[in-house]
């Protein structure tokens, strides 16, 4: 039981791990030009692969800090973007037990429909507060980018960092929640 309680912890400093790596990639000055194609949001996409694939790992006050400091450091409108994913998380992790038996199929459909979801929430709350943003043909290329990215993720995720479906012996037993 410790030995489990433990591997969700370091999954969990992984997590964050990878999140401040991501942050700080998107924060290099790499290239003086202004980039022709925006990037896709790696840090929804592999919160959202994490999510539907061991929720344990990802807790909502982990998501929820690691957000709103992408939102600081982005020089995005703090908090909005941050209470989107987490609302966008909250509904992957109640819908990531009947997804089980589902393919993959389902899971990106599912995850691409929250990445959507997400971005236009974002859109209209600006609009409404009269925010200034950037035009709609860029954000909607990087909604696209953002879903062709989510299976490299799911392949990373899986591959390398062992981050696979719960399967159904685990949620049998009931899993260990810290």
């Amino acid at each position: 039981m410790d030995r489990q309680i433990s591997h969700i912890w370091i999954m969990r400093a992984l997590y964050l791990f990878l999140a401040v790596l991501i942050m700080f990639l998107h924060l290099l000055p790499l290239d003086t030009q202004p980039d022709r194609w925006p990037f896709p949001d790696f840090l929804i996409a592999m919160t959202f692969v994490w999510v539907l694939r061991q929720p344990d790992y990802v807790p909502i006050l982990l998501v929820a800090a690691v957000m709103l400091m992408a939102d600081l450091l982005l020089q995005r409108p703090p908090g909005l973007l941050a209470a989107l994913v987490v609302l966008g998380t909250g509904y992957l992790r109640s819908a990531a037990p009947g997804m089980r038996d589902a393919g993959f199929v389902a899971e990106w459909t599912s995850a691409a429909v929250v990445i959507t979801g997400v971005f236009l929430l974002n859109r209209v709350i600006l609009a409404i507060l009269s925010v200034q943003q950037a035009a709609l043909g860029p954000v909607v290329v990087q909604v696209v980018l953002t879903i062709a990215v989510y299976p490299l993720f799911v392949l990373l995720s899986q591959n390398v960092f062992g981050v696979r479906r719960v399967s159904v012996s685990d949620s049998v037993t009931g899993g260990a929640r810290a």
